[in-house]
Formats: structure tokens, C-alpha cells, sequence
């Protein structure tokens, strides 16, 4: 139980900061304008990025698979702003 809480509580933490990230630069305009409302949203996907952590069978997979999705979601950041498709 304890390894899928922390789980929940480290990567669901960078989970969360790359669905945020998204959230704030996906949106057509300038990123500043959608700012607010994603910083707003972080605690609520950082909740449900914990509670994601106890659907997973053991704490390793759930390490595995949450820390998997976080890097991926800052690696989509990383090519969004590598390729010039946000500002």
C-alpha cells in the first residue's frame, strides 16, 4: 500500500505538472491567459493521478507506469516547444 502512495504522491506530483503544462499551452492564444485556470486545475489532476496509483496491482507497476507517463508528458512539452508549435 505504501509504495503506491508514494507512487501517487512523486510522479502523480510530475504527472499532474505535464497535464497542467499541456493544459496551459494546448489552448489557441497566448499561454499567460490559460495560466490561471490550469494552476487552478494542478491540485484536483495531482488527486486524481494519486488515486490513479491504487488501481495498479503492486507499487512497482505503479512506479513504472505513472513515472513512464510523466516522462512522456514532459517529452511532449520538450518536442511542443522544440518544434515552435507553442510560444
Amino acid at each position: 500500500m505504501w509504495p503506491r502512495a508514494f507512487a501517487g504522491l512523486i510522479p502523480g506530483l510530475f504527472v499532474a505538472a505535464a497535464a497542467t503544462g499541456l493544459a496551459a499551452w494546448l489552448p489557441p492564444g497566448p499561454w499567460a491567459t490559460a495560466l490561471v485556470p490550469s494552476l487552478i486545475a494542478f491540485i484536483p489532476l495531482w488527486m486524481l493521478a494519486a488515486v490513479w496509483a491504487f488501481s495498479f496491482r503492486s507499487g512497482t507497476r505503479a512506479w513504472i507506469v505513472m513515472s513512464a507517463c510523466a516522462a512522456g508528458g514532459f517529452l511532449l512539452l520538450w518536442l511542443l516547444r522544440l518544434t515552435g508549435a507553442v510560444q
